[in-house]
């Protein structure tokens, strides 16, 4: 299954709508995760045209975003467990809050808030954060993930824009 992983769209504010190649990913993915900051209803809107979407709300996203979903999710892919959050606070320690947040048993933690890509192994999991399509605060380039899983295993890529 392919899967693209959002997070930190911030439109309106950062731009108005989703770069192409997001686009682009959305109509050959099976799922989207996005782990929060869409800011308007209107992403998830447009996100849900091309594919299903599985998502987190963020600190920056509007009440009517805020209300659609929920903090964290905790899903199952293919016997894959994967935990959604959209994280908080100083980027420092962030892994360790996102582990505490969504608990120790899962095969790998998805998380945005830091604008910047992350894609390691650290103490046998999986800690991924897409980046951000849009907004370049803390990153050096705008980025997204995708994830496939077949059979058991995760393949994991971040692709700069």
């Amino acid at each position: 299954m392919r899967i693209i992983v959002l997070s930190d769209t911030h439109i309106p504010i950062t731009t108005k709508s989703l770069p192409k190649k997001i686009i682009e990913e959305l109509r050959i993915s099976s799922l989207c995760l996005h782990c929060g900051d869409f800011v308007d209803i209107s992403v998830v809107e447009e996100i849900s045209k091309y594919v299903e979407l599985i998502g987190v709300r963020g600190n920056m996203d509007s009440p009517q975003v805020q209300k659609t979903f929920p903090d964290k999710q905790v899903i199952t892919v293919e016997d894959i467990k994967i935990g959604l959050i959209h994280g908080g606070g100083s980027p420092f320690n962030i892994l360790e809050r996102v582990k505490k947040e969504l608990g120790p048993n899962l095969d790998i933690y998805i998380f945005g808030h830091t604008h910047s890509p992350y894609n390691e192994i650290c103490e046998g999991k999986i800690f991924f954060n897409p980046g951000s399509p849009t907004d370049k605060v803390f990153a050096k380039s705008n980025s997204y993930g995708i994830l496939n899983v077949e059979a058991g295993e995760i393949k994991r890529e971040i692709v700069k824009i």
